[in-house]
């Protein structure tokens, strides 16, 4: 039992590097099924997962957190409302990225069936999409990959890899992030991130699902 000991915590220390080189190397194989390079696959990855950390501000507001307390005296008191600045922010690596990479891959892609599967995919991301007080906005991670292979296989025929990587990875940021920007004030977060955590998951899957799919 002793000698397994160090065997165990050994295991328990490597545990987080096995975790990142199999995120690595599903990453690396899904790129390269749909179309790039070795050298090309590594890059994006590189991009997506340390661009995942880079929010770029697009707009800064100020937002009420609480209403001041109506008192019987209130006309002779002014008490104003709490406020602080909202950052409604694109993702570098949940959006930027993926959003480069879906326009490289629609040069050699249909554009109707990609258009549909992409509203296809924006309906269900809207439809699933949760706003949560003070976070942002939450979608299962498996909604995307999942409608965005079906959609592409049922549209898109034998270019169903590529329509599934664009109509995941744009149709998820349009429903979920997009077509929620007019609710994200009653939010409460300080920053919101188009592509940002409640996302990132589900448009990173999107390229999987499309690897097997090739």
């Amino acid at each position: 039992m002793l000698g397994l000991l160090p065997l165990v915590l050994l295991f328990i220390l490597l545990l987080p590097a096995l975790v990142f080189l199999f995120y690595f190397n599903v990453a690396a194989i899904s790129f390269t099924k749909l179309g790039l390079s070795p050298q090309g696959a590594v890059l994006l990855f590189g991009l997506s997962l340390l661009g995942s950390v880079i929010n770029i501000p697009l707009v800064r507001q100020r937002i009420v957190v609480e209403e001041p307390p109506r008192l019987f005296f209130s006309f002779l008191f002014y008490y104003p409302p709490r406020v602080r600045q909202q950052v409604i922010a694109v993702n570098f690596g949940g959006a930027v990225v993926p959003t480069v990479f879906a326009l490289y891959l629609l040069q050699r892609t249909p554009i109707l069936p990609a258009v549909a599967a992409t509203a296809v995919v924006a309906w269900a991301a809207k439809s699933m999409a949760r706003l949560v007080p003070g976070v942002g906005i939450a979608l299962p991670a498996f909604i995307p990959p999942l409608v965005a292979a079906g959609a592409a296989l049922v549209l898109a025929g034998e270019y169903a890899a590529p329509v599934a990587y664009v109509a995941g990875s744009i149709g998820t940021l349009i429903g979920a992030d997009l077509l929620n920007l007019s609710r994200i004030r009653s939010l409460g977060a300080q920053l919101v991130s188009i592509g940002g955590a409640g996302v990132y998951d589900g448009i990173f899957l999107v390229g999987v699902v499309a690897a097997f799919l090739a």
